[in-house]
């Protein structure tokens, strides 16, 4: 599970050949969720509002460079590039 970035106590990460729609997984602490890139809601499990929110605020920021990432996961031979947190 390569790390995309990490900010205020929070990992981004993507799984590499995941299932569609693309997605990333964020985790705080104990929660996790799993957020669309293409619309910034969370499609599966957990997150505090709060966290959540600095969440979709940093997706909105860098969808482009997400959406790279995911194309890229799916290929045969991955490399995912880090993405400048949430300042």
């Amino acid at each position: 599970m390569p790390e995309l970035s990490r900010f205020y106590g929070i990992i981004i990460y993507m799984f590499v050949k995941d299932h569609n729609p693309p997605h990333f997984h964020a985790k705080y602490g104990e929660f996790i969720g799993v957020i669309d890139i293409r619309t910034g809601e969370i499609i599966e499990g957990d997150l505090p509002r709060r966290a959540l929110r600095l969440v979709q605020d940093w997706a909105e920021l860098h969808r482009i460079e997400l959406m790279a990432n995911w194309e890229a996961a799916q290929s045969d031979s991955p490399e995912l590039n880090k993405i400048e947190p949430l300042r």
